[in-house]
């Protein structure tokens, strides 16, 4: 039973178990030992998003990290996957990255990757979980890590990033809306698209500590439609709070999300011979409306639980080098080694530049089947075993047999039942969900 690590690190509020300065400490500590192997000098980069406590948890950390040996790297404010890049290219041992990502300021986490710039196995969580549970191995006196900060992170990433683009590809002429949440990418995201010569209406930039993903952002769009349609621009584009997903928005103001983004950038690889695995893999939650997309192209559409990680999982195991969420997430593995709402952006606009056609015709792939999402909170207890339940499942899977999807399932922060149903009579669907939500209330209660 995991006590520490989620679905995506370690994540809660600010000054409450597990989001502590202890708690953090102990962590760099057990890390840090998890991950020293051999008799090179040991080195962790810690990145952070923009919240007030990335200060007290990134000092935890140092101290955590120091004490067992291991030299640390900071780089300040810097996306998410900006740390799995430079993990990766210093040649680190181990990546983390403060952050709670599209949550508010309260709330805060703790992600870390591996030397080779994925996020760490359920294996290495499990040995730093028992790690925790341990008196820590501290180093002796003169065995005490250093700790260094870095001014050239940013440029580094932001070299990167544009280096996924050929050369013979500009932004000139676009003018483009850029939320960064006032968030991770703040500064890199805007420096990116500037650089290859986009108009740039650049909001959510001015950060405070406790602004982050408040009214802006992937998660809260309507800063961004309102922007784009007032300044007249060609695409808007939300990031998240630590940039490792993004929201479209069109020329109209109207928002497009994950299933549209992988529709393009699947069947545009495909015809460039660049998609591999045959097909993009996403999860439980994307639309039966991109499937039948993908089908038309004469690809597939591998689907996986609700996590990106879990989408990488399948990615690395079938040799796919598209996948991604509905809410945004974009993996292009050719690229990166998880999430970048920046470099996914860059892939979008490259399309934008070369199909000289507007946002909401591009971005249009498919006609979405009507879907409806709705969560049902239990106070404890297994509801999803109940027979009533499990019987008014059944009856929604029959009525929807051969016309649409049924996706049940527990969340995995808070005691919620979510209930998700899909086809192509929006009435219909309504009345699946509606009947399953009753029942899990009933035996809920």
């Amino acid at each position: 039973m995991r006590t520490f690590f989620g679905t995506d690190g370690i994540r809660g509020l600010t000054n409450k178990a597990p989001m502590t300065a202890e708690v953090a400490m102990r962590v760099g500590m057990a890390a840090g030992a998890h991950f020293l192997r051999g008799d090179h000098k040991h080195r962790v980069v810690i990145g952070k998003d923009t919240r007030l406590s990335g200060y007290m948890l990134e000092n935890a950390l140092v101290a955590g990290f120091t004490s067992v040996g291991m030299d640390v790297v900071q780089v300040g404010p810097m996306p998410t996957p900006a740390i799995a890049m430079l993990t990766r290219s210093m040649r680190a041992d181990l990546g983390v990255m403060i952050s709670a990502s599209h949550n508010p300021y309260q709330d805060n986490g703790i992600k870390l990757f591996g030397p080779d710039g994925y996020k760490l196995s359920d294996a290495d969580e499990a040995a730093i979980e028992r790690l925790l549970d341990e008196a820590p191995r501290l180093a002796d006196a003169t065995h005490i890590g250093r700790a260094k900060r870095i001014d050239d992170a940013r440029g580094r990433y932001i070299h990167a990033v544009k280096q996924s683009l050929p050369q013979t590809v500009r932004l000139d002429g676009l003018r483009i809306v850029l939320d960064c949440a006032n968030g991770a990418a703040y500064n890199s995201a805007p420096t990116v698209f500037w650089e290859l010569g986009a108009d740039v209406v650049a909001i959510g930039v001015n950060p405070n500590g406790v602004n982050i993903n408040d009214k802006c952002g992937s998660t809260a769009p309507a800063l961004l439609q309102e922007t784009v349609v007032a300044s007249g621009a060609d695409i808007g584009i939300a990031l998240d709070g630590d940039a490792d997903r993004l929201i479209v928005v069109d020329e109209k103001g109207a928002i497009v999300d994950g299933d549209q983004i992988m529709a393009l950038i699947g069947a545009s690889w495909a015809r460039q011979g660049r998609l591999k695995g045959g097909g993009v893999v996403a999860t439980v939650m994307s639309n039966l409306g991109l499937e039948r997309f993908l089908e038309g192209q004469g690809l597939r559409l591998e689907r996986t639980k609700v996590g990106d990680r879990y989408v990488l999982e399948r990615m690395k195991e079938g040799g796919f080098n598209v996948g991604g969420e509905q809410s945004g997430h974009m993996i292009l593995s050719d690229h990166a080694t998880t999430g970048d709402g920046t470099l996914a952006a860059l892939q979008l606009l490259a399309e934008l530049v070369v199909a000289q056609r507007p946002a909401s015709e591009l971005l249009h792939q498919f006609d979405a089947v009507p879907q409806l999402l709705k969560n049902v909170r239990f106070a404890g207890g297994k509801p999803l075993d109940d027979k009533s339940v499990i019987a008014a499942i059944a009856d929604g899977e029959a009525a929807l047999n051969g016309r649409g999807r049924l996706v049940i399932r527990p969340s995995g922060t808070e005691p919620l039942i979510r209930v998700m149903a899909e086809g192509d009579d929006a009435g219909e669907v309504e009345r699946v969900v509606d009947m399953i939500c009753d029942a899990v209330r009933a035996a809920a209660a």
